[in-house]
């Protein structure tokens, strides 16, 4: 006789959201990414750091560089066809400054947000 094997639970990764926003701040920088979870690769990405965008702006740190990266990285999602992420914020992160300016910026971009 033959014993089946048990039925397992679905995997973890079927549970979670696919795309992942998660933000960078350093004292001189500012970057955002949007992680495919389950392959655990980077979709797209936007910094202050590019040397096409260091140009345009004023400062590299501020509100208003956070503003203007969540609004690249907003655009660069929809050219890739990814309509809505999630966030993923750090324990001492909260929705203040520059986080709610990324953020924000990429909700008016078109992005959806779970």
């Amino acid at each position: 006789m033959v014993i089946p094997p048990p039925a397992r639970p679905p995997r973890i990764v079927d549970f979670l959201k696919p795309y992942v926003l998660k933000m960078h701040f350093t004292n001189k920088f500012v970057s955002a990414q949007v992680i495919h979870s389950p392959t655990a690769t980077v979709a797209s990405s936007a910094s202050s750091q590019e040397k096409a965008l260091r140009a345009s702006m004023e400062s590299t740190r501020d509100v208003a560089a956070a503003a203007k990266i969540g609004k690249i990285l907003g655009e660069r999602l929809l050219l890739q066809g990814i309509p809505a992420i999630s966030v993923h914020l750090k324990r001492e992160q909260k929705y203040h400054g520059k986080v709610k300016a990324v953020i924000d910026s990429v909700r008016e971009a078109g992005i959806k947000l779970l």
